[in-house]
């Protein structure tokens, strides 16, 4: 089994718009009935916990993984401690079964992506990489000549999207 069969990459240079394109595409394709994951690949140091929090005292302490729980979620955290990145196919395996699992970032990965777009003072991401399938943009000279999708429609993308992944949706009347 391909583990990228159902997996979209949004990808795109810094403040091109990755996130709010994820944001209204996740949101579009949850209203067609789908399951949707997402992965977000930060090129810095993150941190979602917070010092003095119980769960950083245990990863200060030495935890390898630290899960906190609450009747509205959990989280898994889990300390590198020096090791390598995890690549996108051991994140993937980490994830329960979904429909679609949209990524934003890890722009250099094997999966199918879309890049978005909207001036052409970075290079073209598409022109160098076949993965990506499709360029989001407000003006489709910027594709130049790859295939243009309207970015500000998140519906047409989801189309796309759909299309490419052969996801069925559920219609949103039924």
């Amino acid at each position: 089994m391909d583990i990228f069969a159902n997996v979209i990459g949004i990808v795109g240079w810094k403040n091109s718009g990755k996130t709010t394109l994820v944001e209204k595409l996740v949101q579009e394709l949850v209203a067609r009935g789908l399951r949707v994951s997402t992965i977000k690949h930060a090129h810095h140091d993150f941190d979602i916990d917070h010092p003095g929090k119980d769960s950083y005292r245990h990863r200060a302490a030495g935890a390898g993984e630290v899960i906190v729980a609450s009747a509205s979620r959990w989280a898994l955290l889990h300390e590198s401690r020096g090791a390598p990145e995890p690549e996108l196919a051991e994140l993937l395996a980490k994830l329960k079964p979904c429909d679609l699992v949209v990524v934003e970032g890890f722009k250099r990965g094997p999966h199918a992506k879309i890049e978005v777009r909207r001036s052409d003072a970075n290079p073209l991401l598409a022109a160098e990489d076949a993965s990506v399938i499709a360029v989001a943009t407000t003006d489709p000279a910027l594709a130049q000549g790859h295939p243009s999708l309207p970015l500000d429609d998140a519906a047409a993308i989801a189309d796309f999207v759909c299309r490419a992944k052969h996801v069925a949706t559920v219609p949103v009347n039924a």
